[in-house]
């Protein structure tokens, strides 16, 4: 069955309500990009570059820990339940990160809102993954990167409005983090109408609940065959294999650590600089406040249509020859852009232009091939029996590496120079094209994997 032949409307509202975790994970890490301009004067947090790096990094932060969370938490209760307690934990501390009254308060609230990030940052594409049938699991699970950047976008849009119309009533930043509550809300109520993950189901030994709700996602028999394939040995729990037996097994080491390389590689991209800190970068560049806002807005629309038009690519082509192809451009465009800040040759407006000009470029290179390819490996190389703790390992490097850079950059520009930090990102982006070597094909690894494990559970019961 084609992508194209496919049509099941419920699995549709399901996709979209599950990607609207990838939404809010855009939108709470995007929207710091404007508002710490105005969080940060004297009459509101009276931020300094220091504390500017901790009130955007506590947010991932918070992430590291709750992408560790997730997969234990998930396996527990469950997909859905899961996605509901992050909606929740959204909404909430999004209301109290509007409401603070110090860089405390702030920072520690954040800290809380990242826990909500990270989960979501594992859990989203891997619920998708999922409740897919395999004719439309990659075009599913890359709606959730193409979310992520649609609540970026979303937030760059409401930081230009309301930092151009309202700028000069000082408050206006609790305003623009306040509006994704919105999104969460609407996350929370729908997730009591979608259902589990099947393959959680199975796992919890659930087969007659799993099969109706398989039928009802719109699985057909050569997805079930497979499916059953790739259920845990004889013997072994519902938990999965345990990590002594994890560590035993070369293969199972190697996608771990294959997972932990390609979240490294998205991150170590300096990609994150531009959508925390792009406001504060341009106006360096000498772009005036409200131009550097309504910038973003051009910056975050390149993303939405590279996102679209990158991930309908990679449903067609190797994946990682498409992971190459995007390092390629990063390294190309952020090396043109360090030798733009550092010579000097243009001035004014057009040295403005091609600034941004390349900053779009970059984005476009990173947000429509990079990040959706290395969600979508991440999200299909791992078998079911160890997915949910794989993909919690898998978010944490990323969100701690996303920690690092976040906590840095405002001390790095300052101390060596906006061209010095791009070109090392720039070196950064060719060490992840020697990483991604190391990678390969997870799928394919995992193909192997599943069928050394059915001949052995043939044997068994052959046995």
């Amino acid at each position: 069955m084609s992508k194209n032949s496919f049509s099941n409307s419920f699995l549709r509202y399901s996709s979209y309500v599950i990607a609207l975790g990838g939404f809010l994970f855009g939108y709470d890490t995007g929207v710091i990009n404007g508002a710490l301009v105005f969080m940060s004067k004297p009459d509101q947090l009276n931020l300094t570059p220091a504390l500017q790096g901790i009130v955007s990094s506590s947010l991932v932060l918070g992430a590291c820990f709750g992408a560790l969370a997730s997969g234990r938490i998930a396996d527990k209760v469950g997909r859905r339940r899961s996605l509901r307690w992050v909606a929740f934990l959204f909404t909430v501390s999004t209301i109290f990160c509007a409401l603070s009254i110090n860089f405390i308060f702030m920072a520690v609230f954040r800290f809380i809102l990242g826990l909500a990030v990270g989960a979501a940052s594992s859990l989203s594409p891997m619920y998708l993954a999922e409740i897919s049938p395999e004719a439309v699991r990659a075009f599913n699970v890359n709606k959730n990167a193409i979310f992520i950047v649609l609540g970026q976008l979303a937030a760059f849009c409401m930081n230009a409005l309301l930092g151009n119309v309202w700028g000069s009533w000082g408050p206006i930043w609790r305003i623009m983090i306040l509006l994704a509550s919105v999104p969460a809300i609407i996350l929370w109520i729908n997730s009591f109408h979608i259902v589990n993950s099947p393959h959680w189901l199975l796992l919890q030994k659930q087969f007659a609940k799993a099969r109706r709700v398989f039928k009802k996602l719109g699985f057909d028999a050569a997805d079930l065959v497979r499916i059953k394939e790739s259920q845990p040995a004889k013997g072994q729990t519902s938990q999965g294999p345990s990590w002594r037996s994890i560590f035993k097994s070369r293969t199972l080491l190697y996608l771990l650590i294959s997972g932990s390389i390609v979240a490294l590689i998205q991150q170590i991209s300096g990609v994150n600089t531009v959508m925390y800190y792009g406001t504060i970068l341009l106006e360096r560049s000498g772009m005036g406040q409200s131009a550097s806002l309504y910038a973003n807005i051009l910056i975050g629309i390149v993303s939405v249509i590279a996102s679209i038009i990158g991930t309908s690519m990679i449903d067609r082509y190797d994946h990682h020859r498409m992971l190459l192809i995007g390092l390629a451009g990063n390294i190309f465009f952020l090396g043109l852009l360090g030798l733009v800040l550092q010579l000097h040759l243009l001035t004014g407006w057009l040295s403005n232009i091609v600034i941004l000009l390349l900053l779009a470029l970059f984005l476009a290179s990173h947000q429509g091939v990079v990040s959706p390819v290395t969600w979508l490996i991440m999200s299909e190389m791992f078998p079911a029996s160890v997915k949910a703790r794989f993909m919690a390992l898998s978010t944490t490097t990323l969100w701690m590496t996303n920690f690092l850079i976040a906590l840095i950059y405002p001390i790095l520009i300052t101390a060596l120079g906006t061209a010095a930090v791009f070109f090392i990102f720039t070196a950064a982006n060719g060490v992840s094209v020697l990483l991604s070597a190391f990678v390969l094909d997870g799928r394919r690894i995992h193909a192997a994997y599943l069928q050394n494990e059915y001949v052995t559970q043939k044997g068994e019961k052959h046995a």
